[in-house]
């Protein structure tokens, strides 16, 4: 395999850490945005970065912050989780470290767009937050630095208050907390508590509910 070629822009981070706090903190669905693919129960495939090659390195971490689970997505069901910075508390998620590029691409796939350039991220280095576009996933997130590389995620324009909850469905909760597991070394007890407990599945999720779809002795929701 040739080396990584980061490909960045003049005055632009060469290497950034995606930190995703939804379903690509599963580490083969998110193989899927680099070199293209459909991921495992989704409705739809993704056409991959033009740079496929893996991250370099990836880890658990935190946002401050939470998530809530709004809109309908089309490739699980079921609302879609939004990281929203004015939230009480810390958000677990998974950084992973990878090219601008590659996190531009990441961007519009999550947009339903082809890869097709790289972004500018000196707005949103310099002040924490900068919205490219209405999208749902248009506003671009700095959660500072880590091991001397920006931590970015991308979220709503909106926050908590103003959108109506939406419940996640079984599969996109799997993915979540298979995710978590993983990133942060969590159990099925733990991840399916956490996730039970955000604004959107609270109510229509039980810790247990959650516990018996990742177990597979379940498909719907409690």
């Amino acid at each position: 395999m040739k080396p990584i070629s980061t490909g960045a822009r003049p005055g632009q981070p060469e290497l950034v850490w995606y930190v995703s706090y939804g379903s690509n903190m599963n580490a083969a669905r998110f193989g899927c945005y680099l070199a293209g693919g459909t991921p495992a129960g989704a409705q739809r495939g993704f056409p991959g970065c033009r740079n496929p090659h893996p991250p370099i390195a990836t880890r658990g971490c935190h946002l401050p912050g939470g998530i809530y689970f709004a809109t309908e997505s089309p490739v699980w069901g079921g609302g879609r989780a939004f990281h929203d910075p004015a939230l009480p508390g810390t958000t677990p998620a998974r950084a992973y470290l990878i090219t601008a590029g590659q996190f531009a691409d990441v961007a519009a796939q999550e947009m339903y767009r082809e890869p097709d350039g790289d972004l500018d991220l000196s707005g949103v280095l310099a002040t924490g937050r900068v919205q490219l576009g209405p999208g749902r996933y248009e506003t671009l997130l700095c959660g500072g630095e880590l091991n001397g590389h920006p931590m970015l995620t991308f979220t709503a324009p909106w926050s908590a208050t103003d959108v109506e909850l939406v419940a996640p469905s079984a599969g996109y909760l799997r993915m979540l907390a298979t995710g978590l597991c993983d990133a942060h070394g969590w159990d099925i007890t733990r991840a399916a508590g956490y996730l039970a407990e955000l604004p959107g599945a609270l109510g229509t999720w039980t810790p247990q509910s959650i516990a018996a779809v990742l177990d597979g002795s379940q498909a719907g929701s409690g």
